[in-house]
């Protein structure tokens, strides 16, 4: 590797893991640097617990580790891999102590997946943009309310700490990181060869069902929500949802605010875009996809589509319509 005075220098890269971790967290970052290796880089990658006993993995294998985090020299970059386990566990002091100790003493620290909760524990995310794997981004935003969640990034970078979204996108930011040291063209290399995409086109929204939160309190609401979840199609002014739900339309507006942090307008789109990417998935056409998700036409289907998920509806239905191949 060289440095920015073309310096020939090895570069060390500390994961930091522990019981429960994703199996992919750690080694997808891992064969980045690994690979990155082949075309002349000089990573050398060492794992680490936080007490220097191996791990159990999300896939029942023992992970075996190099040393506790506490005995690991100075390294260049750290990486806190995540697991299954949080967040709804609390992490724990072991875990925190030992990414504070490693933050202290790397210039580039970064998290994968559900790894941010243990970065925000430790309260490096303080004041910081983050993102987290797209089933956890609220939770994230409301644990730590002074941390700005990119609910859409596949990664995100604030300073000298990255966050990445959900399991592959350690690939992603791995990858980012390596052009970051070496430059675009050997990371497109790395990329080529690992058979993933430089850059990925779109965001979180793209693998994520639309609509994540608590059902709505009042039973007159929860019927309106319900009834919009069973036929999309329906006409869904806000006058007529009012009238479902005997309610003013200002009522209707105010009770959506308070009980699902959105409007009757956003509320109907959503569900909408959940049909629309269910539709397609399912192999229907985008002019089918639009009649039968309510969006009514191809073109209205698509601009929302790109403003919501981040790429065009065909794009979508070519990703996830099958996995298959002839």
């Amino acid at each position: 590797m060289t440095d920015h005075h073309g310096t020939s220098r090895r570069h060390r890269v500390g994961i930091l893991v522990f019981d429960g971790i994703k199996m992919l967290d750690v080694s997808g970052p891992a064969e980045v640097f690994a690979e990155a290796n082949a075309f002349g880089a000089r990573y050398d990658v060492v794992i680490v617990s936080p007490d220097g006993r191996p791990v159990s993995t999300s896939i029942g294998i023992e992970l075996p580790v190099a040393a506790a985090a506490a005995d690991l020299d100075r390294v260049d970059t750290v990486l806190v891999s995540g697991g299954d386990v949080f967040p709804t566990a609390p992490v724990s002091d072991e875990l925190r102590k030992a990414t504070r100790l490693l933050a202290e003493t790397t210039d580039r620290l970064a998290s994968i997946c559900t790894g941010a909760f243990v970065l925000g524990a430790a309260g490096l995310l303080h004041g910081r943009r983050a993102t987290t794997h797209w089933r956890h981004t609220q939770l994230l935003a409301s644990l730590y309310p002074d941390v700005d969640v990119q609910p859409d990034s596949i990664y995100v970078r604030d300073g000298q700490v990255y966050t990445s979204a959900g399991v592959s996108a350690g690939i992603d930011l791995a990858l980012a990181m390596v052009e970051d040291d070496l430059g675009s063209d050997l990371a497109r290399r790395v990329a080529q060869s690992l058979v993933v995409f430089m850059q990925r086109s779109g965001g979180q929204s793209q693998f994520s069902a639309s609509l994540q939160g608590p059902a709505p309190r009042s039973s007159a609401l929860r019927d309106v929500t319900d009834l919009v979840k069973s036929d999309p199609a329906r006409e869904y002014s806000v006058g007529i949802m009012a009238e479902l739900a005997s309610m003013s339309v200002r009522q209707l507006n105010r009770v959506f605010r308070v009980e699902l942090a959105t409007t009757p307008s956003k509320f109907v789109e959503s569900i909408r875009l959940d049909a629309a990417k269910a539709a397609l998935a399912s192999g229907y056409s985008v002019t089918e996809t639009a009649q039968r998700s309510g969006f009514g036409n191809p073109e209205t289907l698509r601009r929302i589509f790109v403003a919501r998920v981040g790429v065009p509806p065909t794009t979508y239905q070519q990703r996830f319509a099958t996995a298959k191949r002839s």
